[in-house]
Order: C-alpha cells, then sequence, then structure tokens
C-alpha cells in the first residue's frame, strides 16, 4: 500500500447546507463500488450515503481495496452503476489501470467511473480526463457530503440514461431482426408461429402466448369462431380449436373486443394485437406473460407489429399469387387431358402421387412442391399432337407413333421462354416422363440417374394412374395387374428405389387414388 498524508475524506459542510436524504422505497438497488485502500474512506462513504436514495431505489456497496480486487468484482458485476476509484493504491496508477481494464478489455462502456484522489499531483486532473474515459475527477477534501449527493444523482441520472439508450438500440435491434424473419414467411399459420417467437423475444417473454384468426365480417359477432394458428405455453392445447368458444372466457374476450374496436388493446399485461388486411381479412394476436411493460416495451411492440401488418399483408397476397398460378398449371395439365378425351383428375392424382413418392425420397420441401406442381403438366405437349392420332382408338402405326413421340419436346417449344423454376421442372419432366431407367425409353434413351429425379417420379406416378383408367385405345386395368405390372419393371422401366417407396406407401398411395378419383 503506498503511504499517503490524507488526514480527512470529507470536508466540513458550509453552515446551513442541507442534504436531500430519502429512504429507499422501491426495488432494485443501484450498485456502487468503491475501490480505495483505505478502509476509513469505504466506512465513511457507505455512512453519508446510507439513506440515498434515487428514482426510489437505494444502492448497494461493493468493496475493492486493491486494483486486482476491482477488476475482478466488476468482471462480476458488470451492472454496476458508479465506482468511486482511487488512484494511488498498490501502485502510483492503479486506479487508472483499473480504467483502461473497465472500458478497453471489458468493453463496460456504462459504468459511471469517478476518480478520487489525496495525491492530485500524482495524475494531473487534465491528462487524466483526455487521455481515460473517466467521467468526473475529485479531490477527496472537495467532496462534501452535499457534492457527494450531487455527484451521485448525476452520475445515476447519466447511467440510467445511457442504459435507456442501449436498450432502445438492442430493441431496435431484435425488431430490425424479427420483421427480417417474418417478411422471409410465406404462410399464415408460419407467420403466426413467427410472431410469437419474434414477440416473446422482443418482450423477453416467459409464459403464454396464443395467435388466432378470424375470417370476414364473422369477427366483430361476439358469437363468431375462430380459426386458429399458433399457440405457445400453457395455450397449445388449443391448437387444433375450431370455434371461439373453445378459448377461456378471458382470452375470448380479449380477441373480441379487439376485433369489435377494430384496434389493439394493452392492459392487465396483456397485449392483443389487431392487424386487418385491405380486403378485410383480420387477424388477432394474444400475449401474455410480462410484468410492468414499460413505455419502451410499448414502443417496440409498436414498431414491430407495423412491420407484421405489412408482412401479414404479403403473405396473403403471395397466398393469392400462388393459388392462381397452380390453377394455371394445373389448367394447362387437364388442357392437354381434355384434348386427348381423358376427363377425371387424372393430373391432380399424379401430382399427389409425385409428392408423396418426393417426400419419401427425402427432397426439400421445396422441391417436393416444385414436383408436385410440375408434374401435372407432364403431358402439355399433347395440345400439339393432331386429334386423328391422340384420339385414335387402335393402335397408332409407326409413323403416327413417332408423331405422338415429339409431344415430349413440344413442351419446351411452348413453355421454354419461362424462367420460372416450376416451369423449367415441367419442361424436364415433360421431356423425361417417358424415359425408361434401363435406357430403352424415349425421347433420348437416357439411362439411370441420367433421367432427372423428378422425371422418374412422374414416370411411374403417370404410369400406376394411366393404366388405372379407360382410355380411347384400351380400358381400365385390375390393380392387380398394375402392381404387378410395377413390380416387373423394377429397374427396368422404373427407378427400383421409387418402386420400393411405392409399395412401403402403397395405402397412402390408394388413399389419394380414392379421394381424387372420378
Amino acid at each position: 500500500m503506498v503511504e499517503s498524508d490524507e488526514a480527512v475524506f470529507f470536508a466540513e459542510e458550509p453552515e446551513g447546507a442541507g442534504v436531500s436524504r430519502q429512504r429507499a422505497g422501491g426495488t432494485g438497488a443501484w450498485k456502487v463500488l468503491v475501490v480505495d485502500d483505505e478502509e476509513e474512506v469505504h466506512a465513511v462513504t457507505k455512512l453519508v450515503l446510507s439513506d440515498f436514495s434515487y428514482e426510489n431505489k437505494g444502492l448497494l456497496f461493493l468493496h475493492a481495496y486493491s486494483g486486482k480486487e476491482a477488476r475482478d468484482l466488476i468482471a462480476e458485476h458488470p451492472d454496476t452503476a458508479i465506482i468511486f476509484l482511487d488512484v494511488v493504491m498498490e501502485k502510483n496508477d492503479a486506479g487508472l489501470e483499473v480504467v483502461r481494464h473497465i472500458r478497453e478489455e471489458l468493453k463496460n462502456s456504462f459504468v459511471r467511473i469517478i476518480l478520487r484522489t489525496g495525491q492530485p499531483g500524482q495524475a494531473p486532473a487534465e491528462k487524466v480526463i483526455v487521455e481515460y474515459d473517466i467521467n468526473d475527477y475529485k479531490e477527496k477534501t472537495e467532496l462534501t457530503a452535499q457534492k457527494l449527493f450531487t455527484t451521485m444523482v448525476a452520475s445515476l441520472r447519466s447511467y440510467r440514461d445511457i442504459l435507456t439508450i442501449e436498450a432502445n438500440r438492442k430493441g431496435l435491434e431484435k425488431i430490425i431482426d424479427a420483421a427480417t424473419y417474418i417478411c422471409r414467411l410465406r404462410s399464415i399459420k408460419n407467420l403466426a408461429s413467427g410472431v410469437l417467437t419474434q414477440m416473446v423475444s422482443i418482450l423477453h417473454l416467459s409464459e403464454n402466448a396464443l395467435y388466432c384468426q378470424t375470417s370476414g365480417i364473422a369477427v366483430s359477432n361476439v358469437q363468431g369462431s375462430f380459426k386458429m394458428l399458433a399457440a405457445t405455453g400453457a395455450y397449445e392445447q388449443y391448437i387444433d380449436a375450431a370455434a371461439g368458444e373453445d378459448l377461456p372466457a378471458k382470452v375470448l374476450e380479449y380477441v373480441q373486443r379487439a376485433t369489435a374496436l377494430k384496434h389493439s388493446i394493452c392492459q392487465d399485461n396483456c397485449y392483443i394485437g389487431y392487424f386487418c388486411s385491405e380486403r378485410g381479412q383480420e387477424a388477432v394476436i394474444y400475449l401474455e406473460g410480462w410484468r410492468d411493460l414499460g413505455e419502451l416495451d410499448r414502443r417496440m411492440i409498436e414498431v414491430f407489429c407495423s412491420n407484421v401488418q405489412v408482412a401479414y399483408e404479403n403473405v396473403l397476397l403471395n397466398q393469392e399469387i400462388e393459388g392462381t398460378q397452380k390453377e394455371i398449371i394445373y389448367t394447362l395439365g387437364e388442357l392437354a387431358e381434355m384434348r386427348s378425351l381423358e376427363t377425371g383428375n387424372h393430373v391432380r392424382r399424379v401430382a399427389e402421387y409425385s409428392r408423396l413418392l418426393a417426400e419419401k425420397h427425402g427432397l426439400s420441401q421445396r422441391e417436393v412442391e416444385v414436383i408436385r406442381l410440375a408434374s401435372s403438366m407432364h403431358d402439355v405437349g399433347k395440345v400439339a399432337i393432331p386429334d386423328a392420332i391422340l384420339n385414335k382408338t387402335g393402335p397408332l402405326s409407326a409413323a403416327e407413333f413417332e408423331v405422338m413421340k415429339t409431344h415430349t419436346i413440344r413442351a419446351q417449344e411452348m413453355l421454354g421462354l419461362s424462367d420460372r423454376e416450376v416451369i423449367r421442372t415441367a419442361i424436364v419432366i415433360a421431356m423425361q416422363h417417358h424415359e425408361k431407367f434401363d435406357g430403352t425409353g424415349y425421347p433420348k434413351g437416357l439411362k439411370g440417374e441420367e433421367i432427372h429425379i423428378s422425371a422418374r417420379i412422374t414416370a411411374l406416378a403417370d404410369v400406376f394412374d394411366a393404366l388405372g383408367n379407360d382410355r380411347t385405345y384400351r380400358e381400365a386395368w385390375g390393380m392387380e395387374a398394375i402392381l404387378d405390372l410395377i413390380r416387373a419393371e423394377r429397374g427396368a422401366h422404373f427407378d427400383p428405389v421409387l418402386v420400393d417407396l411405392f409399395f412401403e406407401n402403397i395405402d397412402a398411395i390408394l388413399a389419394i387414388r380414392n379421394r381424387l378419383a372420378g
């Protein structure tokens, strides 16, 4: 310990000076770290500030008697608000080393550091203030109780404001991240689940949250029903709820009130967000589980929910666009079937068989959906085949069969200008779905994995469904005969892996056939 000539810590109060004191009556406390090698300094500081309170919070004192102890304590308590730091302790610049450690190594820019010294000549004030990130520099003899009180209030106010700014910054970062995430979601259910997850993250919720959607004008009716989209916490049991009456009375009341008022509600530790699209489609998000929702939290909710509203509109618009695209794709596929006098749901059944096989083959969800849509256009090239050949009741001549085979390449001529993934896959399927695994198919005699997986899948689905339905040139086969043919063509016409998957899931295949019969 370095010896000093310090005689007193506090100068005498000027006569008549008053000190405002208030006992802490709230919860929590401001942490104050006293760093000094003199025991008396610790005792007097604690005594003078024993009744200090700011914003209804008292003080929690931490004590260190050397630079090393100070470094250990601040690392253990990074939420310390104020440090009263002696400059000269075990070394002449021990206090300055602590400052450097806090700011540069711990990267703690929040704590307010007040240097106190009884030997000002050891570290001139101007040099310290310029070269070190400190917030005040006091000689111990100038700190009266009144001035100490003033220093405490000013420092705590600064610390509080810095924390508020940091909370705003982190909140905005979370909102930006959350908004970016939810804007990538493409379905209402995924959006609902994503909003719950992100809102819980933003508000640090830990208990319960629920999301539901209403439709049309029924939302304004107290007796209206609500379609559940997502739930979390204690409300997970309601995920399959079909009607409003299945929800807890409190939740139902809030949801009905928000839809009736046409705006969001924030009260009783609950948040009920109301969203309405331009076409009148309404959604409500109900959240509960926090305590003492502050003004900052409310502002974050408002900013986040404005992004949710945009995402909600975009999802609805995307769903409408995708739905329209799917209908166009199915219509194109069905046009070819209608030209060949083959009515019914052939293209829809092929699409569903292909979806199932692609899924069981382990393809990604995106690949599965693309194959489902694209497979419905496998025979779109038949639109270019003359009726006399397409609808001939007897066997085709060799020349006629050559013309018929051209339907596989006509699809590329018809659709080749599109860069859309579904259309590009449809072209591949149309061109390759008559190729055979052993290389004896047409139009190019591709073999094995030279044939795209989407075409191999569609080939099996198409043959299975086509054989089970009447054609102009033959009657439908019986199921046993169809299954026997598929077994016999394993590794010849069809990919053996897909044939195995087909029979492993035959019940699901037949369920699709029955559901889309006709």
